[in-house]
């Protein structure tokens, strides 16, 4: 992709998170959150070299609860973010690598309970930063090629 051309993305996508070992997860694209999330549970906060780190379950097939990744990853940041019901919840967040077909970049990803949304993940507007355009009118624009 050249410098000045823009990935174009519907408002569903199919995902990688490479770091966390999940090859397929379709997420919901919506600019008018802030901030990416991601549905986990059995959180659990540890240290690992004197630094603060989390482990947490991931069930990547929404109709396969059975499926569990466990992750670990070092935590960045403690947030309070407001979620689409009006409340605010304090999320631990992490750093992790986003792959949409053969592009990849850094985003910030909270960890929440998504477990009554549709979509186990949520692109905001910072994981988009200045690479992507949404067309709103379409699904699933990325093809993996890989």
């Amino acid at each position: 992709m050249a410098n000045n051309e823009k990935l174009i993305i519907g408002v569903v996508e199919s995902c990688q998170l490479p770091d966390l070992g999940i090859a397929q997860l379709n997420m919901r694209v919506d600019t008018g959150a802030k901030t990416s999330s991601l549905h986990v549970d059995e959180i659990e906060q540890f240290k690992r070299g004197g630094k603060p780190w989390v482990r947490f379950n991931i069930h990547p097939t929404v109709h396969k609860v059975d499926d569990v990744i466990r992750c670990e990853a070092p935590i960045k940041d403690i947030r309070h973010i407001k979620s689409s019901n009006g409340l605010i919840d304090e999320r631990y967040v992490i750093e992790t690598t986003l792959q949409l077909g053969q592009e990849q970049w850094l985003i910030d990803l909270s960890l929440s309970n998504r477990s009554e949304m549709t979509f186990l993940m949520l692109l905001g507007r910072k994981g988009m930063g200045k690479r992507v355009l949404v067309d709103p009118s379409k699904t699933f624009l990325i093809k993996d090629d890989s």
